[in-house]
């Protein structure tokens, strides 16, 4: 109980405030800060034109772009950081980063100022995301998991009805834009949520020093996870990591689930230029309609989370969001044949996508049980991997100025589909074949040859 009171409410919060300011970026877009500032639509989701020549893969010619590159170069520091900064310092250090950047935001006066910004917010909050994994058995971290990522999605909802409320009683008020509003308020959110952060996340079950665990709580924290051989930060972690299929498979999965976001995100920012494009509806409509999308998102990630613990299974949810998935872009590629509760329908239902993110979290976790350093390694390649393919990704096929129809974007998601249930069944096989031969007294014989000559090799 004292473990989800501390370490599970804190990480909630952070990434609360995590998706809060990406969530309040979007809106903050379609409720005045496109006109303030002069911005294009290839300008919000498609990195300064210079740096093209430096990292023309990660790089467009977006602010979006530029926090999503910030977020993957971060990705392995910030975890591997772990390692030797106590996470009680590291996440609230970043939180307070990332806060002062978001105040910083309600100052820029042009997109150049967003470019610099967004890009050290996306290594600020690159930090989230691990928290977790280490406090929680394999039977309670879906669950878990998916009360950590609801979060975000309550903070889409949140950012909705924030910004509604700012436009209509704060826009204007001692001659500051609504949207500006948006981002102080936004930045103050996160003090609290850090100063919590700093006061009782409790570190690691082998290395809390937390006053509210008795000395008997923290030996059972330690005692109450599953026994694992003794890993360690060295030059072994290379061959450890790279030498084996898990950082691949988990990495490719993640890259093809992630890949479904943008049309998730038609839910929260992409959705809410179709609603602008439409010129139906207000601005406070706008900021509200999308939150019916993040509502789906909330009950399939908590769903398939209760499933998944209760039954031990994770594959069969990428199977899930696959379905889902093509009737949704099936319906969007025949967009002017349908009607408007049909389009609602149609982006509510892609809000199934984010239940794989606990699920393949989960998974992860679970695969990488035996070293923590290589479950570090996974989590922060599968959100770097992803990151990077998301970064030209939501360029290519995504782009502001397509909405609101995104035909390209449609016809990408069908393709992806089949890619992934491949790739969803051979890496069950594959972990299959490893508990079988783990089980088989030859293979014990094996390992302790290995550690023998990783020994020899030290």
């Amino acid at each position: 109980m004292q473990v989800d009171c501390f370490v599970l409410s804190f990480i909630c919060l952070q990434y609360f405030s995590n998706y809060l300011d990406r969530a309040n970026f979007a809106n903050a877009y379609v409720s005045g800060m496109k006109e303030a500032l002069g911005m294009s639509g290839h300008q919000f989701n498609t990195s300064p034109y210079f740096l093209k020549f430096v990292v023309p893969v990660l790089i467009g010619d977006s602010v979006n772009s530029m926090f999503t590159v910030g977020y993957t170069i971060a990705q392995v520091p910030q975890n591997l950081l772990l390692q030797f900064v106590p996470a009680r310092i590291l996440f609230p250090v970043n939180t307070l980063i990332w806060g002062g950047l978001t105040m910083a935001t309600a100052a820029a006066t042009n997109v150049r100022h967003l470019y610099v910004i967004r890009f050290f917010q996306g290594m600020a909050e690159a930090s989230t995301f691990v928290g977790a994994g280490s406090w929680y058995k394999d039977s309670e971290l879906s669950t878990r998991g998916a009360i950590f990522s609801s979060s975000a999605q309550i903070a889409t909802i949140f950012s909705g009805v924030l910004q509604a409320s700012i436009y209509t009683n704060l826009n204007g008020l001692h001659g500051i834009a609504g949207f500006r509003w948006l981002f102080i308020i936004c930045g103050l959110i996160t003090v609290p949520i850090a100063l919590y952060g700093f006061l009782f996340f409790p570190d690691t079950p082998g290395t809390t020093k937390a006053g509210y665990f008795t000395v008997e709580e923290r030996s059972l924290a330690v005692s109450r996870l599953p026994g694992k051989p003794k890993t360690a930060f060295d030059r072994t972690l290379l061959r450890r990591v790279f030498f084996r299929w898990r950082v691949y498979a988990m990495s490719l999965i993640w890259v093809r689930v992630s890949l479904f976001y943008p049309a998730f995100y038609l839910i929260n920012s992409l959705m809410a230029l179709w609603l602008e494009a439409s010129g139906q509806y207000t601005i406070p409509q706008i900021n509200y309609y999308p939150s019916g999308g993040t509502a789906v998102a909330i009950v399939a990630l908590l769903g398939t989370a209760l499933w998944t613990d209760y039954t031990n299974k994770r594959y069969q949810v990428n199977i899930l969001i696959c379905v889902c998935m093509v009737i949704s872009a099936s319906i969007l590629l025949a967009y002017t044949s349908i009607s408007t509760p049909g389009k609602f329908f149609a982006f509510y239902l892609a809000g199934v996508s984010y239940a794989g993110q606990a699920a393949n979290f989960g998974w992860a976790n679970d695969l990488a049980r035996d070293d923590d350093q290589e479950r570090s390694v996974i989590l922060a390649s599968m959100n770097m991997m992803s990151n990077a393919f998301n970064a030209w990704w939501s360029i290519v096929f995504f782009p502001a100025n397509d909405a609101p129809r995104w035909r390209k974007g449609m016809i990408s998601i069908l393709v992806l589909c089949p890619i992934m249930l491949v790739l969803t069944v051979g890496t069950r096989m594959q972990q299959l074949r490893d508990k079988k031969r783990q089980a088989s007294p030859a293979s014990t014989v094996e390992e302790q040859g290995d550690e023998g000559k990783d020994e020899r090799d030290m």
